[in-house]
């Protein structure tokens, strides 16, 4: 298995989807519920993002060949895109694509009491939006590229960080109660730094493929 690229998509997987700081957009979503209400959202929720990563992360190369678009194409386009979810994360701004726009999330907030917010907003677009999905589709082309060890630590890592989704979201109200802001500010801040670091790392692979004279 290839440990070096386990430990890189852990980060990144984890940097992006981090149920920690995504607890408090859970919890105001679920405001109205009761407790087992709010612990069958967020199984929904994991259920929900479980089968989307894994969609994507199958049906991913087959999509990008259907339009044309190469690997290192969208992992130049990918890297601005996780590139500004990052620095909005540092700069404590946010980022429309991972969490929606002003209207999209007052809409989401006024439907919450009658509708099911597992899928729309929670899976998509916070926790698997256009960032995740860019990250899981870069990270399986790059574990195709070192064959069955590769595409292991791919999978082990999406799987550890669903796993985490799926301990620390049910139980969000306990964990909540224990979480400062001053502590969900600093993981926020350093899993941007994080997400930053590995989008100019994708950039660079995309850009030195696309214009090889960059790598001279």
């Amino acid at each position: 298995m290839d440990t070096a690229l386990l430990v890189k998509a852990l980060g990144a997987l984890f940097a992006i989807m981090n149920p920690f700081v995504n607890l408090p957009i859970f919890l105001s979503l679920t405001a109205g519920q009761d407790a087992a209400r709010q612990r069958r959202t967020a199984w929904r929720t994991v259920l929900m993002a479980t089968v989307t990563c894994a969609v994507v992360a199958v049906a991913g190369s087959a999509l990008l060949s259907f339009f044309g678009i190469s690997v290192a194409d969208f992992r130049v386009a990918g890297g601005l895109v996780l590139l500004m979810i990052g620095l909005g994360m540092l700069n404590g701004t946010g980022s429309t694509a991972h969490e929606g726009t002003d209207s999209e999330k007052a809409h989401a907030q006024a439907h919450a009491e009658r509708s099911d917010v597992a899928f729309y907003p929670m899976t998509f677009p916070i926790l698997v939006g256009p960032g995740t999905m860019t990250t899981i589709i870069v990270l399986v082309a790059e574990g195709g590229d070192s064959g069955a060890g590769g595409l292991l630590a791919v999978g082990i890592a999406l799987a550890l960080v669903l796993a985490c989704l799926g301990i620390v979201l049910p139980f969000a109200g306990a964990i909540g109660h224990h979480m400062s802001m001053t502590l969900r500010t600093i993981m926020t801040r350093l899993m941007g730094m994080v997400l930053a670091a590995i989008a100019v790392g994708m950039l660079g692979a995309g850009l030195t493929t696309l214009l090889p004279g960059l790598a001279h």
